[in-house]
């Protein structure tokens, strides 16, 4: 597939091709366009990993103002207790001060009876319980209240710190987004550039020589991973979008999270995300089925298809197709 084989030439990083100058022959047309592509999809799935981010921070930062929330209205609670108890604490208080007399000495020296004796001790009693009992309560009260407004200090800390980080994310996202914006744009704008004969040889085969596509879905074996490959094959021909995730149209991981979900199986987002998700599998024991990562910044990502063949979902202006995995730097490859 000539696109892949281009693919190749551009390494892991962009090339930055400058979309201003005109390219000299056909070749370099091509060239261009394939370099403006790699540029577009590293951008592509760093906007998609920054989104992914602020979605994390905001989901963190709603967790933080859900707790911030309860632990107010516990302190208001606390507060509303502790004042319930306030009034019998402060009368207490100033009995005491005004040296009011409630032991049971006090009775004895004031009591005409034994009678009136044993009624004055029973009383005191009562007061005496009800009061600690009272005190005990208000203590209580007291150590929650303060217990609530320091669970709430530290509630309302974690809520301005998990906004503070999702502003960052937030701004780093609009950023990420301008910049792929304008690089789309360079794409489309070079692509329109092309010839027809240009645009067709961009685009290639949508197998290799010799490939068929029929025998491989038949020496298939169930599984998550063969399963996931046969859908993903059911897909040849469509075209290439920016993050887009199917039914008809893919960017490259979105193609492979596509193909898992049409076999139960939910799968990250972005390359980088997949890259650890599922197990490890060295090179040389990779199956049909597995998932293979490209460039050193996981930027490129398809499913292997074996006999050094993935699916995957390319670069604007060529389809999903099959194509060889040497021709673009392999990273690592996981199993799902």
């Amino acid at each position: 597939m000539f696109a892949a084989g281009v693919l190749a030439t551009c390494g892991g990083s962009p090339a930055g091709a400058d979309p201003t100058v005109a390219p000299s022959s056909a070749g370099d047309a091509i060239q261009r366009m394939i370099d403006l592509s790699r540029q577009s999809e590293q951008l592509n799935q760093q906007a998609l990993d920054a989104q992914s981010d602020l979605d994390g921070k905001l989901a963190v930062q709603h967790d933080a103002d859900a707790k911030l929330a309860e632990a107010t209205q516990k302190v208001a609670d606390a507060k509303d207790e502790v004042r319930r108890y306030q009034p019998i604490i402060d009368r207490t208080a100033i009995a005491a001060y005004q040296g009011a007399r409630t032991n049971r000495l006090f009775s004895v020296l004031l009591s005409d009876s034994p009678q009136q004796l044993l009624d004055q001790i029973s009383t005191l009693d009562l007061i005496s319980a009800q009061t600690a009992d009272q005190l005990d309560r208000f203590k209580k009260a007291a150590e929650t209240a303060g217990a609530a407004e320091s669970t709430a200090r530290t509630a309302d800390e974690a809520a301005r710190g998990a906004a503070k980080k999702a502003d960052a994310v937030r701004t780093d996202l609009e950023r990420k987004r301008t910049d792929l914006s304008g690089a789309i744009t360079d794409v489309v704008q070079a692509w329109t550039g092309l010839s027809t004969r240009d645009k067709a040889t961009l685009a290639g085969t949508p197998f290799p020589p010799g490939f068929d596509r029929d025998s491989l879905l038949k020496g298939l074996v169930p599984g998550s991973g063969t399963s996931a490959l046969a859908a993903a094959l059911t897909r040849i021909g469509d075209p290439y979008v920016w993050g887009a995730t199917g039914p008809s149209q893919f960017d490259c991981s979105g193609l492979v999270q596509w193909a898992f979900k049409q076999v139960g199986m939910e799968v990250p987002r972005t390359s980088s995300q997949q890259a650890g998700f599922g197990t490890p599998v060295a090179r040389d024991q990779m199956q049909p089925g597995d998932i293979v990562f490209f460039y050193s910044d996981i930027s490129h990502v398809g499913i292997y298809a074996g006999n050094g063949l993935m699916v995957h979902a390319s670069t604007f202006g060529v389809p999903v197709a099959v194509a060889p995995i040497g021709a673009t730097p392999f990273h690592s490859a996981r199993r799902f």
